[in-house]
């Protein structure tokens, strides 16, 4: 892997540290804390350019990071530190990217840091879930990047994935991705860095979502919970915004809760805000169960929620700014004393399966081994021509998932009976030489099956005695998975790698690489050719 080693990581962090302004917060129970024992509430600004609020698309697969450009954050900062601000949060930045300039920037201004780790084309996609080798490498690169500056606060590892009862499969994946990220840390930090989960505010599964990434094992749930939620709009009250009940729900969630995203731009649109949500947020109906919020947006663009306008090098405050800025400065929110402060919450129930929800309990998709993908991909006697273009990956899954779904069941998950092959966290391409593998091998290894017109080929596998006991353990967790499903291959396809894939932007939408495209051709294929072996 491309990593520094845990030392390195580890040595970078202890020395930041050392030099740096701002303490890092540290979480206990429900609540986030100074090291001195203050609670911290974020006051927090979403900042980066081109991201769409509410789940909305501004059709842009990429993005600039805004921690990567000093004269830009010259620029900002002061503006976010006049305005109070204490946290931004940022929905994509390059994890082989310099972000020292910024970041000493923030900590002076006494600005901490929440980022996603997904960025436009490398995200958990919610109509074709995976959390696999790329991804893993794609999320921690972001750990390790940010690891060092004590002005971070952690990561969402999830922004509305699941964002209806329709896609509640892709929750089990998200959270495989809470519970590896936070492993990573634990093996390569000497602090507390969080790992969380951003959710909208959909009613059929807002109960259920908010269950399932607290539930289980402490090390597979999440750390804190966003809530991005634009019920206040205008002149409101606690009542007819919804509030209350997000108090209620949330008094007894074992971690902190804050707004991940507020700040409705109706009716009038964004310069009229008046904010009089803020000075709830930090009232005393809320602060003993909501952990602050974050203001979406700093920037101002077509979708009008902006606090500044910007044009090339200048920045304009607008009128909502100033109003916010009044409000930020009025707040007062009541404290409490860490050592006070004696957690009484505990984790939620896992959520039944239901109409709305379909995920069972606490199994998770696999954690993304490289090393065993590979010793799978090196040991199979049937593989992929090594010119295949990937557009040809969907009709060869098709085929031969259609012809003998027991054979695919190793680089499949299903999320209802909590059942995940151990090769669906491999990439496409290593999928597609397990099956080819599987189908030759179902064949007797006839030459004819290991041909599909010249783009599959025999190889002499490759033995390796240091694969041995990972390809066996794979081998007894597959044969597993074909019989607790029976065959029922109807989660987590293997999906189509292609640099033509079409990703929504950040942060709302996850990056949608071929999965449409595969399971359409998987129905095409198994209808069309039925028992015949045209393809072959």
């Amino acid at each position: 892997m491309r990593f520094a080693t845990a030392s390195l990581v580890s040595a970078s962090l202890l020395f930041r540290e050392a030099s740096a302004t701002l303490p890092p917060i540290i979480m206990k129970g429900s609540k986030f804390f100074y090291e001195n024992g203050t609670q911290f509430f974020m006051k927090g600004v979403a900042y980066q350019q081109d991201s769409a609020a509410a789940g909305t698309s501004t059709g842009s697969t990429k993005f600039t990071d805004p921690l990567a450009n000093a004269d830009n954050c010259k620029r900002d900062v002061p503006l976010l530190k006049a305005l109070h601000t204490n946290t931004i949060r940022t929905y994509a930045i390059d994890p082989k990217g310099n972000h020292d300039e910024c970041m000493k920037l923030l900590d002076d201004a006494g600005i901490y840091v929440i980022s996603d780790l997904s960025e436009p084309s490398l995200s958990i996609n919610r109509d074709d879930p995976k959390w696999n080798v790329e991804l893993y490498e794609r999320y921690t690169g972001v750990v390790e990047n940010l690891s060092k500056y004590s002005n971070v606060i952690g990561f969402f590892a999830g922004n509305e994935v699941t964002n209806n009862g329709t896609n509640t499969p892709a929750s089990a994946y998200v959270k495989a991705a809470v519970r590896d990220t936070k492993a990573y840390i634990k093996a390569n930090s000497k602090r507390w860095m969080g790992v969380g989960y951003a959710a909208n505010d959909d009613p059929d599964i807002r109960a259920s979502i908010a269950h399932y990434f607290n539930c289980g094992d402490e090390s597979d749930a999440i750390d804190f919970w966003g809530y991005n939620i634009y019920e206040w709009c205008g002149k409101s009250s606690m009542s007819d915004s919804g509030y209350d009940k997000q108090v209620e729900f949330f008094k007894n969630y074992s971690v902190p809760v804050f707004f991940a995203e507020y700040g409705c731009n109706l009716p009038s649109g964004a310069a009229d805000r008046i904010w009089q949500e803020t000075t709830a947020l930090y009232g005393d109906e809320m602060t003993d169960v909501i952990s602050g919020g974050i203001v979406y947006m700093y920037f101002q663009e077509a979708n009008d929620y902006g606090l500044v306008s910007v044009k090339g090098n200048s920045a304009s405050t607008m009128k909502d700014y100033d109003t916010l800025k009044t409000r930020l400065a009025s707040v007062q929110p009541s404290t409490t004393s860490m050592d006070d402060y004696k957690p009484t919450n505990s984790a939620a129930s896992c959520p039944e399966l239901g109409k709305h929800w379909k995920v069972k309990g606490e199994t998770l998709p696999p954690t993304p081994d490289s090393t065993l993908c590979d010793c799978m991909f090196e040991s199979i006697s049937c593989a992929p021509a090594a010119d295949l273009s990937p557009k040809d990956f969907g009709s060869m899954f098709g085929y031969i998932c259609g012809e003998a779904p027991d054979l695919c069941t190793g680089i499949h998950g299903n999320t209802t009976n909590g059942v995940y092959g151990a090769y669906s966290m491999c990439n496409s391409k290593q999928q597609l030489g397990y099956v080819l593998d599987a189908y030759y091998a179902s064949q007797d290894q006839a030459s004819t099956a290991c041909d599909f017109k010249g783009k599959a080929v025999v190889q002499d596998g490759k033995k390796n005695s240091k694969c041995d006991d990972m390809l066996a353990s794979a081998s007894k967790a597959n044969e597993f998975a074909a019989t607790a499903t029976g065959a029922d291959n109807s989660s987590g396809a293997g999906a189509a790698e292609t640099s033509e894939s079409v990703a929504s932007p950040v942060p709302m939408r996850n990056a949608f690489v071929w999965g449409d495209l595969v399971i359409g051709l998987y129905a095409v294929v198994a209808m069309g050719v039925g028992a015949s072996m045209v393809l072959l």
